[in-house]
C-alpha cells in the first residue's frame, strides 16, 4: 500500500521497520530451525575409536578360550614308531581333518557370540566398531591357533617317538591344514551376524525435518487456512511488480 500525490510515491511502512506480514521475515521468537542430523546419543569419533579399541582387545582375548576349547575337543591323531620311522596308527582315520572341523565350528560359535555382544552393548556403534570386531576376530583366531599348538602335544615328533619307545602310540601335534580358511571364519561370521542384528534391532535414525515446528505453526501448512495465500485469515501474499498481488 502506498499514497500518491501525483508526483511522489512513498511506502506507508517506514524503511527501517519490516513489514509484519512479509512471509520472508524470520519466524517469531520461540520457534526454532530444523534439527540437525544425528542425535546427542551418537558417539563422536574419539568415543567410537575408544569403543573400537575395547572391542578389538576383548574379542582378541576371547581367542584364548577358543584355543583351550579346541585343544580339549579336537580329536587326536594317533602315531606309532617302529624304531626307525613314525607312522599313522590308523591310516584310514579321519582324525587328521577333525582338528580343522572342530576349529571352524568353534570359531563360528565365537563369531556369533562376539557379534551379538557388540550389537547388544553398542547399538549405536559405527564403522570403526565393526572394523574392531573384524580385526579382533582375526587376532582371536590367530591366538587360539597358537594356544592350541603351544599347550598341545609336542611338535617334535621324532623326539617324542624316541621318548615313548618303539610300538607305543602317542598323539600327533595339533595342526590346521586349511589355516587360512579356518582363521577367517570368526571375522566373517561376526560381520554377517552383526549386520543382521543391526538391521533387525538397530536404532533407527529419525527422518530429517526440513522446517521447524515454529515455522510451520507461524506460517501454516502450504494451501491450508492461515498460510500465505491459503485462505482467509492468513498473511497476505507480498505484492508483485506493479502493485499486483503477485499471483496469477
Amino acid at each position: 500500500m502506498a499514497w500518491h500525490d501525483g508526483t511522489v510515491t512513498a511506502p506507508l511502512t517506514p524503511p527501517h521497520q519490516p513489514n509484519p506480514h512479509d512471509p520472508w521475515q524470520s519466524p517469531p521468537s520461540g520457534s526454532h530451525l530444523a534439527p540437525a542430523y544425528g542425535s546427542p546419543d551418537d558417539p563422536d569419533t574419539a568415543t567410537e575409536l575408544r569403543q573400537a579399541a575395547v572391542v578389538l582387545v576383548l574379542v582378541a582375548l576371547a581367542g584364548i578360550a577358543l584355543g583351550l576349547l579346541w585343544l580339549w575337543l579336537a580329536p587326536r591323531v594317533p602315531l606309532v614308531s617302529d624304531g626307525s620311522a613314525v607312522f599313522l596308527e590308523n591310516s584310514e582315520g579321519e582324525e587328521a581333518i577333525g582338528a580343522d572341523g572342530t576349529f571352524v565350528l568353534l570359531a563360528a560359535v565365537f563369531g556369533v557370540l562376539s557379534a551379538a555382544a557388540v550389537a547388544w552393548r553398542l547399538r549405536r556403534g559405527g564403522v570403526l566398531v565393526v572394523v574392531g570386531l573384524a580385526l579382533g576376530g582375526v587376532l582371536g583366531s590367530l591366538l587360539a591357533w597358537r594356544v592350541g599348538i603351544w599347550l598341545g602335544p609336542s611338535s617334535d615328533v621324532v623326539a617324542r617317538a624316541r621318548e615313548v619307545g618303539k610300538g607305543v602310540v602317542f598323539d600327533a601335534p595339533l595342526e590346521l591344514h586349511a589355516a587360512v580358511v579356518a582363521l577367517l571364519v570368526w571375522p566373517f561370521v561376526a560381520l554377517a551376524v552383526h549386520v543382521l542384528l543391526t538391521a533387525a534391532f538397530g536404532v533407527r535414525e529419525p527422518e530429517p525435518a526440513w522446517a521447524g515446528e515454529g515455522w510451520t505453526s507461524y506460517y501454516g501448512q502450504p494451501g491450508a487456512e492461515g498460510a500465505p495465500g491459503g485462505g482467509p485469515g492468513g498473511p497476505p501474499v507480498p505484492p508483485g511488480p506493479g502493485g499486483g498481488s503477485g499471483a496469477s
